[in-house]
């Protein structure tokens, strides 16, 4: 997003990403509103963020990519009539799992002490260890003690019976990394038909 100038003091995306999504303290929420009351351009940066929210959102809806929700996107799915399946992870754990033809929705729900850690990783990894995805600096609440995995609902739907790890990593400024959790995802395969791929 590109800072417009005409605001000697523009608020940062991230901050104004997280007043939208209500996750500011009151005093840090007053100051922004405060702002945003006199400054046209933080206003039309906000717009954007509520659009780009917005679109992701349908994106997630829509069951096709794996990101990171928070729990009131979870709430409104089943309260709208979504069919959505559940998982709760403790750290260490193993979960069997699965997904059906009528599922819309996979979560996992991976819980974790978030209390003093500045950025969160996601690693997704095969039954070897190998990664196969790493989700950067991903949308965390410190206070929630949870971290919620929205699964894609096709490739769940199109996988075969596999296992795949998950680990929760705190990185440092230096780039050192800490395991906050792993969590074993061990998937079978109730849709009838061949999988779409193989790992």
């Amino acid at each position: 997003m590109t800072i417009d100038h005409a605001c000697q003091t523009p608020i940062d995306p991230v901050l104004l990403a997280d007043y939208w999504l209500a996750l500011l303290s009151e005093s840090e929420e007053a100051q922004v509103e405060e702002h945003l009351m006199a400054c046209d351009a933080c206003g039309d940066r906000l717009r954007e963020i509520v659009q780009l929210s917005d679109a992701l959102r349908a994106l997630a809806r829509s069951g096709t990519f794996r990101v990171i929700v928070p729990e009131d996107f979870i709430t409104h799915a089943v309260e709208t009539g979504r069919r959505v399946r559940q998982y709760d992870f403790a750290p260490g754990q193993t979960t069997a799992c699965t997904i059906s033809a009528d599922d819309e929705m996979l979560i996992g729900r991976l819980a974790a002490d978030l209390s003093g850690v500045d950025r969160v990783d996601l690693s997704i990894r095969d039954p070897q260890g190998v990664e196969r995805q790493r989700m950067a600096d991903i949308f965390v609440r410190r206070d929630a003690g949870r971290v919620i995995l929205h699964e894609s609902a096709v490739w769940a739907k199109l996988s075969p019976s596999t296992t795949m790890v998950a680990h929760l990593l705190a990185v440092e400024s230096d780039g050192a990394e800490r395991l906050l959790g792993e969590y074993t995802f061990q998937h079978t395969r109730t849709i009838p038909g061949p999988p779409g791929w193989e790992w």
